[in-house]
């Protein structure tokens, strides 16, 4: 089966093959997808990172074959770049470039080269700091359901990306989450870049947020924030309460 590379910033994911259907995700710049299913003007896909599937409008596509089986690099910062055409693209962290050149400031997919700025370098695609400051580049991105970047997140969005800029891959969705890595037994036990996860009334895992030091835990809720965590959950000062009862924690073998 064909695979293809994203050339959108990114692309809704949608549960069904219209425009009034839910984001569940998004495909974003660099990564690749399967077409597994066709309905009028859209497709079915499964992307190969999360193997998540989903619809995706066929007006909105712009991709190429991934016919030499490319390795992508993930940035970890916003990156300027200019298409053949000098059309503007602004790429987000979690997007994914190919063969760059960082002599000629340029990478390429496909038949497309890709201009970029005069500081284009490999500290675009390398991570040398804490798990904690790479959580700390996406403080205030705004909350929004099934948005994978920092100009738009949702909780498992943004574990997901901490951990995708590092090179390591986690599933998309909390409750597919909480099913990895080692368990941790109390909150005092944590470390910096640990998955705390919290359920509803009824016991399903409904948030997840990370562990960014003692007692601190960064999330997106409303927007990507800093809050209290102890033994029973969230604690925020504004409400002077509890928003998010603790289930599990969760650290990532790496």
């Amino acid at each position: 089966m064909e695979v293809y590379i994203c050339e959108n910033v990114f692309v809704p994911l949608r549960s069904g093959p219209s425009h009034k259907s839910e984001m569940l995700s998004q495909v974003l710049f660099g990564e690749k997808y399967r077409i597994i299913d066709e309905s009028g003007h859209w497709y079915k896909i499964e992307t190969l990172f999360d193997n998540y599937q989903g619809w995706i409008d066929k007006n909105h596509i712009q991709r190429t074959a991934d016919i030499q089986g490319l390795t992508g690099y993930v940035l970890n910062r916003s990156l300027l770049c200019f298409k053949n055409d000098k059309s503007r693209l602004v790429l987000e962290a979690g997007c994914e470039i190919y063969n760059p050149d960082f002599t000629e400031k340029v990478f390429s997919m496909g038949a497309d080269t890709f201009g970029t700025c005069s500081d284009f370098s490999d500290a675009y695609i390398k991570v040398n700091e804490s798990i904690a400051d790479t959580a700390m580049r996406f403080i205030n991105s705004p909350y929004i359901w099934g948005g994978r970047i920092p100009s738009g997140i949702d909780c498992s969005g943004f574990t997901q990306l901490v951990y995708k800029v590092r090179g390591i891959q986690v599933p998309r969705d909390s409750k597919q989450q909480v099913t990895i890595g080692e368990n941790v037994n109390f909150v005092e036990e944590t470390k910096p870049g640990d998955l705390v996860f919290f359920d509803d009334e009824y016991g399903r895992i409904t948030h997840v947020g990370m562990i960014l030091s003692s007692g601190l835990v960064i999330h997106a809720s409303g927007r990507v924030r800093i809050d209290n965590i102890d033994h029973q959950g969230i604690y925020k000062n504004e409400i002077k309460g509890y928003s998010h009862k603790l289930r599990a924690i969760r650290r990532i073998v790496t």
